[in-house]
């Protein structure tokens, strides 16, 4: 961007260093050697910058009045606090493993107590078993050194799909390759049995929609009014990313 770049924060952790950083009008959470996590416009802390996170937002439009959700991974909270203005959500949990993350959050990132949701701290592989069964499901578990483990893990995958309540959706930012795939998508095929939908982004990472059951459809028609009527309080559209909307690959 031009500007100086300011530490605002640094904590060390049994799992590395996480800093904050401060350049301009944005606000940046890294794990370890510079490796962005989340980026947060200081003054709309709701506003989403980048692709993969406005594709994410698009997966909760997916559902036409969701109610719950489950957060995977919280990072600076953008997407959580967005979810929380934009859709009608009633209640909302979010797992984060490391305790300085939503600390930092509330501190330097804009990251606001909401009545309606709830953070437990520990490892979401082992935490799943206790949430409560959800409408929307978002997975964002990525490290220092890319995604977790738990992106490629069947048994996981499968029992987040089993989390959803009927009608609901999983929603993934997963690892693209350098052929336009997600990262395992031999795997996600075979588990998801090819039904589930792709949005890359230009990020590079591919972000996946996976419905509740093989009975569920995606409806097109459904997505694109609820993301029209929003786009005004979005100050963005989300035309591009719904064209980009592909079945599985």
């Amino acid at each position: 961007m031009g500007r100086q770049e300011v530490v605002l924060a640094e904590v060390q952790d049994e799992f590395g260093l996480i800093r904050v950083l401060e350049v301009g009008d944005y606000r940046f959470l890294e794990f370890g050697a510079a490796i962005e996590q989340s980026c947060v416009f200081t003054a709309a802390p709701s506003w989403l910058e980048y692709d993969y996170t406005r594709a994410m937002l698009m997966g909760g439009l997916m559902h036409p009045a969701p109610e719950t959700a489950l957060f995977l991974g919280l990072g600076a909270g953008t997407l959580t606090q967005a979810c929380l203005e934009f859709l009608p959500l009633e209640d909302v949990e979010a797992i984060e493993l490391r305790p300085a993350v939503p600390e930092l959050a509330m501190r330097y990132l804009g990251f606001k107590n909401d009545a309606r949701l709830y953070i437990r701290i520990g490892d979401a592989v082992e935490l799943l078993e206790t949430a409560e069964s959800t409408d929307l499901l978002f997975v964002d578990l990525y490290t220092d050194v890319g995604p977790a483990a738990a992106h490629l893990a069947w048994n996981f995958l499968k029992r987040c799909q089993e989390k959803l309540n009927p009608g609901g959706w999983l929603v993934i930012n997963q690892w693209g390759t350098d052929d336009d795939k997600p990262l395992g998508a031999a795997l996600l095929r075979g588990l998801f049995h090819r039904h589930y939908w792709e949005c890359p982004v230009k990020e590079g990472n591919v972000v996946l929609f996976v419905p509740a059951d093989l009975e569920q459809a995606l409806d097109l028609d459904g997505l694109r009014r609820r993301a029209a009527e929003l786009a005004p309080r979005l100050g963005y559209s989300l035309d591009l990313l719904i064209g980009a909307l592909r079945p599985a690959s």
